[in-house]
């Protein structure tokens, strides 16, 4: 069975024969199969996250009493890859702009593995649809709020914003970790702004919002050929922090209801 990277490695090769190589090489590729490639490889988003402390940090900052479980979703991915991986990502061209009805309809595709694209902002309200239902019955649902916690988190990493291309493939290990060793250490620097859902059309409202902040930021550094800075990186995860406090608010109040 083919390993995710070998298959990136592969489309690689394709690719680099294709448009640089000898004219036989050249010859062996159609044009479609180089469009074919390069349309998986491009779109077929990177599903690797923040590191676990700082998951675990955003779910902590935002008053989350089970925040250690927010790691948990990068866990499961390895019994359950093809499932869960599009659940952490949106492959976005650079022109996207992400409206709430985008979010809405995305939900719908969760755990649904042929959608290469990725639908991270749908799988944040439907996490929630299934906490909410389990509460409902009488079981316990916390894990999907788990779930949740960690797919707000990627919402705010910039690079699961937009296209898997190179500069993405070479600096999204390094974008991940770039405060994962410091940021218990400095909780302070997660500043939580206030937000108010009444809906689920308020919180896709608000999950648009700050999918637009991360293609942005994605596409700026880029384009200025750089990795994120510490302090972006504490502005980028302050955005989920603040979401997701909003979140538990909601959910209790709907709960009680």
């Amino acid at each position: 069975m083919i390993t995710e990277h070998a298959f990136r490695d592969h489309c690689e090769k394709i690719t680099e024969d294709a448009l640089h190589g000898n004219d036989e090489m050249k010859a062996k590729y159609s044009i479609i199969t180089i469009l074919v490639t390069l349309l998986l490889f491009g779109l077929t988003g990177n599903s690797y996250p923040w590191h676990d402390e700082t998951h675990m940090a955003i779910a902590k900052a935002a008053g989350y009493k089970k925040w250690y479980n927010s790691a948990g979703a990068d866990m499961i991915k390895i019994k359950a890859m093809k499932i869960e991986r599009p659940n952490h990502y949106v492959s976005n061209p650079r022109e996207t702009i992400v409206t709430t009805e985008m979010v809405l309809r995305q939900i719908k595709k969760y755990n649904k593995k042929t959608d290469i694209t990725g639908h991270l902002y749908g799988a944040i309200i439907a996490s929630i649809r299934d906490y909410l239902k389990q509460k409902h019955k009488g079981k316990y649902g916390e894990y999907h709020l788990a779930f949740c916690a960690h797919y707000l988190g990627d919402l705010s990493q910039p690079l699961h914003n937009t296209l898997y291309n190179s500069y993405n493939r070479k600096n999204h290990a390094s974008t991940d970790g770039i405060i994962n060793d410091e940021v218990f250490d400095n909780m302070d620097k997660i500043k939580i702004y206030p937000i108010k859902i009444r809906s689920e059309v308020d919180l896709a409202k608000q999950i648009a919002r700050i999918a637009n902040l991360s293609i942005q930021k994605g596409y700026q550094i880029e384009d200025e050929k750089r990795l994120l800075t510490e302090e972006e990186a504490y502005v980028q995860i302050g955005h989920s922090a603040s979401l997701f406090r909003a979140i538990l608010i909601y959910v209790e109040k709907i709960g009680l209801e």
